[in-house]
């Protein structure tokens, strides 16, 4: 394959397969670079680094569950209901990705844990859908008063063990429905209007 045709998309393609197959401690750039059939300097001129590409996947795959939590987000009606659907929805898709997509979701934990760029903006996105949600509630009446961010912000912390990827194990162990119902019931408890 010659190095003009070879798109960054491509590189991406490439990537998450080999991420797929190697996990993401064992996969390198020349893993990727054989996969295309090219150098790995023909990789390198795409991204400066297997931290760049890793990013770039994981950055693209997180990006997949953004548009239906932003149309849950921009919805109208009830806030209490499209919050719980916005939880309900990120949940699903990451509890699911773990079962199905073990070895990508293994790369998204490492970065997650090193607070990587990509992650920070991902959690960055999915707290201003919350807080918009939040704000919307406090604005019809919903929810009481206060700072839409900084309930978006304990929401996201009251939440975290049912998406986050550090309890994927736990996840996989048990049902976390009932205790995610019982945060739920807190979370509606300290947002009820008085």
């Amino acid at each position: 394959m010659a190095a003009e045709t070879l798109t960054r998309d491509r590189v991406l393609d490439a990537a998450e397969d080999t991420l797929r197959r190697f996990g993401a401690g064992k996969t390198t750039v020349v893993d990727v670079a054989r996969a295309l059939g090219v150098s790995h300097g023909t990789v390198y001129r795409h991204f400066a680094s297997k931290a760049d590409l890793l990013d770039a996947v994981l950055g693209r795959w997180l990006s997949r569950i953004n548009p239906p939590l932003a149309a849950i987000a921009a919805e109208d009606g009830p806030a209490t209901q499209r919050l719980r659907r916005l939880l309900d929805t990120l949940m699903t898709f990451k509890q699911e990705k773990a079962r199905s997509d073990p070895d990508l979701f293994a790369a998204y934990g490492l970065v997650s844990a090193s607070a990587r760029a990509v992650v920070v903006a991902h959690v960055g996105e999915l707290n201003a859908l919350v807080a918009r949600i939040v704000a919307d509630g406090m604005d019809r009446g919903e929810f009481a008063p206060g700072d839409p961010v900084r309930v978006a912000n304990a929401v996201w912390a009251a939440t975290s063990r049912f998406h986050h990827p550090a309890h994927a194990a736990e996840w996989l162990a048990e049902s976390d429905r009932p205790t995610f119902e019982a945060v739920w019931a807190l979370l509606l408890s300290g947002l009820s209007v008085r």
